[in-house]
């Protein structure tokens, strides 16, 4: 759980509201994620807290489906939270040299950008809402807008309205499963053109 008060101007912002949410935040990640790498999904959170459990609830809903240049960790049944975040980071080093990593997690901030997602470029900063001291996270970051911050955040996270995380989860797990077909069709598209070149490589030895 992060805090966000302030939006820059290097971050795209939608609205859960939006029913083209989901395709605008594929086509902005299908331009800011390189096609020629691989991206790991890190789906910060818990699924004991209603406010806390955007993460989780992206993951598993991604963890549906037959993705092949996304790689998901996190998720309702094994959920990356505080407890085993340097863990995972850890290991996600170990299994992926050099990742790529898109970092997704709730965030409290003003009444007014309840609903809102932000998709920005660098890392996030999971429980300093709650100001717990963990690292920074992310090549890329997705934050979930889903209550107020400022004051007695455990609590308000606990009342935290589940359809507004449940139809954010929804709208972020749609626009991903997006983003990976157009991953996978500019692969493919690319194809000939690498077979032409090791081809031509070869005859060149």
């Amino acid at each position: 759980m992060n805090r966000k008060d302030m939006f820059s101007k290097d971050e795209q912002r939608f609205h859960t509201d939006d029913p083209l949410m989901s395709e605008q935040l594929s086509e902005c990640l299908n331009q800011w994620l390189p096609n020629q790498k691989d991206v790991i999904v890190i789906c910060i959170g818990t699924d004991r807290s209603t406010g806390d459990a955007l993460g989780p609830l992206v993951g598993s809903m991604l963890r549906d489906q037959p993705l092949k240049t996304i790689h998901v960790y996190g998720t309702l049944e094994e959920p990356v939270h505080a407890l085993n975040l340097h863990d995972t980071i850890k290991a996600i080093n170990r299994l992926h040299p050099k990742p790529l990593v898109l970092a997704i997690d709730a965030c409290l901030g003003k009444k007014s950008s309840i609903g809102s997602v932000v998709l920005g470029q660098g890392s996030l900063s999971p429980g300093a809402a709650l100001k717990k001291d963990l690292p920074d996270v992310g090549d890329y970051h997705i934050s979930g807008m889903v209550n107020v911050g400022g004051f007695m955040e455990y609590v308000v996270l606990q009342n935290t309205r589940l359809h507004i995380v449940m139809s954010m989860a929804a709208k972020i797990a749609a626009a991903l499963r997006l983003t990976e077909t157009k991953r996978l069709n500019e692969r493919e598209a690319q194809e000939p053109y690498r077979n032409f070149l090791a081809a031509t490589k070869k005859q060149q030895r």
